[in-house]
């Protein structure tokens, strides 16, 4: 299988409808297989064979999809990069997966140029029109490049947040399951309009954004860079049914004045982080549509679990493992611990990576007896809904006491000047660690108060004893806080 044979079938029942588009510009399913077996064409005579790393650092363009199926049609593997990363990086990244070519849009050149120096990687360059006209003189590769299920589609680098950046190796039939398992989970259809604002380059805008919506059949509405008032005008201009995103990006549509009733609007999915309790009642409240969350990683396809629709829905909850996927919460031991007690989530499963590229070590490490550890710390209840506690990383120990910042955070969500929280532990000479927090305000507030707020709600180890405030929290550009930017600021 290739997961490209999905775009063939898509445009042989669905050749004049529009695929992707951005504004004006439209690229229907027809034009999408042409294009892609057109860069197939163009990726052999530079000498990329089956197996061969690609890498392409492209904003949310419609090329994107153009480009990230000519490579897979090709038989090459895709490594999708930040079009934000610096020489560095982009140097690093290439270097370690041994790419052949990076393929970057025209505006990225001198730093994709010089990212690439020295690691015997090609450059190639997007610019818009030169690049159709190219492709017109080329005749499409016929079909896809055989591949099995095992192989290796795409390779998707971690943060290094944590460490040195890992590549994460996903296969064929890792992203074509996933993918199909999201089209059928949101009951995706040719007459639905997602939005684009989820980076495609990041694994949860790739799977759930362009590969489902492939897989369906759907439109997919571009948005190179989120902005609340541009995406409502987006969904409104063009009749937007699915919106999926992250809890900043709701925050920012629920903070926006010009947001009205959204019940156009037949599905949220809210994933990449936790989505405070108080944020989804309020946006559900106020526009007339409710969010479903999900949950996974980049090394789970990324799906693993999501909530459903309708009156099995759990508000809060992540849900239950989708389709042929198992989860089970463990403690220190591997063992499975009962309902209501905290400990890792575990994922087994057909959307559970091959491993970290060229790193067994790692590999071992996450995945022990075919079980993916998350390094997520949740509960399952006895109705079998999972619960995402917080991350293991995040977890502060204060003077002995376990506090999980989620759930201060929570409580900080609750009260009205709140507009973002994020708690983070600092070191204490006799603590160990100090419970803080960092407050983005939609009201005046003074620290006092929020401090009183808190210990009103939670066991007195728990509440933070220090509140700052700021103007933004610093996220990542898949809508992730940074907590550890956060920390190291409050340690300088």
């Amino acid at each position: 299988m290739n997961l490209a044979d999905r775009l063939l079938l898509t445009a042989g029942r669905l050749t004049g409808r529009a695929a992707v588009t951005l504004d004006e510009v439209e690229i229907t399913y027809g034009a999408l297989e042409r294009m892609s077996g057109r860069v197939a064409t163009l990726l052999r005579r530079r000498g990329i064979r089956a197996g061969d790393r690609v890498a392409i650092m492209l904003p949310n363009v419609p090329e994107f999809a153009v480009v990230y199926y000519g490579v897979l049609r090709a038989g090459a593997v895709v490594v999708p990069l930040d079009p934000l990363l610096r020489r560095r990086e982009i140097a690093a990244y290439v270097g370690d997966c041994g790419a052949r070519l990076l393929i970057a849009w025209h505006a990225l050149a001198e730093t994709a140029e010089a990212g690439v120096a020295g690691t015997g990687a090609d450059c190639f360059f997007v610019v818009p029109e030169e690049f159709r006209r190219l492709l017109r003189g080329l005749t499409a590769e016929p079909g896809t490049a055989p591949r099995g299920a095992g192989d290796t589609a795409v390779i998707h680098y971690t943060s290094g947040t944590t460490g040195r950046p890992r590549g994460i190796e996903l296969t064929h039939a890792n992203l074509g399951g996933n993918a199909a398992t999201v089209a059928r989970m949101q009951a995706l259809g040719v007459d639905d309009v997602l939005l684009g604002a989820l980076p495609l380059y990041h694994s949860f805008g790739q799977t759930c954004s362009l590969n489902a919506s492939v897989h369906a059949g759907a439109r997919l509405t571009l948005l190179p860079r989120f902005e609340p008032g541009r995406a409502l005008e987006v969904i409104r201009r063009d009749g937007v049914t699915v919106f999926q995103g992250v809890p900043t990006m709701y925050i920012a549509l629920l903070d926006h004045p010009g947001a009205s009733d959204m019940s156009l609007l037949r599905v949220c999915v809210s994933g990449g982080a936790a989505m405070p309790l108080d944020v989804l009642r309020a946006y559900e409240t106020r526009f007339g549509c409710s969010i479903v969350e999900g949950y996974g990683l980049s090394e789970t396809s990324p799906v693993a679990a999501t909530n459903r629709t309708g009156p099995g829905r759990r508000p809060g909850s992540i849900g239950w493992p989708v389709k042929d996927v198992e989860m089970k919460v463990v403690g220190e031991d591997g063992r499975e611990v009962p309902c209501g007690q905290v400990g890792e989530i575990v994922v087994r499963g057909p959307n559970v990576m091959k491993g970290y590229w060229n790193d067994p070590a790692a590999t071992a490490e996450v995945i022990r007896d075919g079980w993916f550890h998350t390094g997520d710390l949740g509960r399952v209840d006895a109705d079998g809904f999972f619960f995402l506690v917080d991350r293991r990383r995040d977890v502060i120990i204060r003077g002995g006491y376990t506090v999980y910042p989620r759930e201060v955070e929570e409580v900080l969500y609750e009260h009205p000047a709140v507009r973002q929280a994020v708690v983070v532990g600092v070191p204490h000479p006799e603590l160990g660690e100090e419970i803080a927090a960092v407050v983005a305000l939609r009201a005046p507030a003074e620290p006092d108060e929020l401090r009183d707020f808190a210990r009103e709600r939670v066991a007195a180890y728990k509440y933070p004893r220090r509140i700052s405030f700021t103007d933004e929290l610093p996220v990542s550009p898949t809508g992730k806080v940074l907590k550890r930017v956060i920390t190291l600021s409050l340690n300088d």
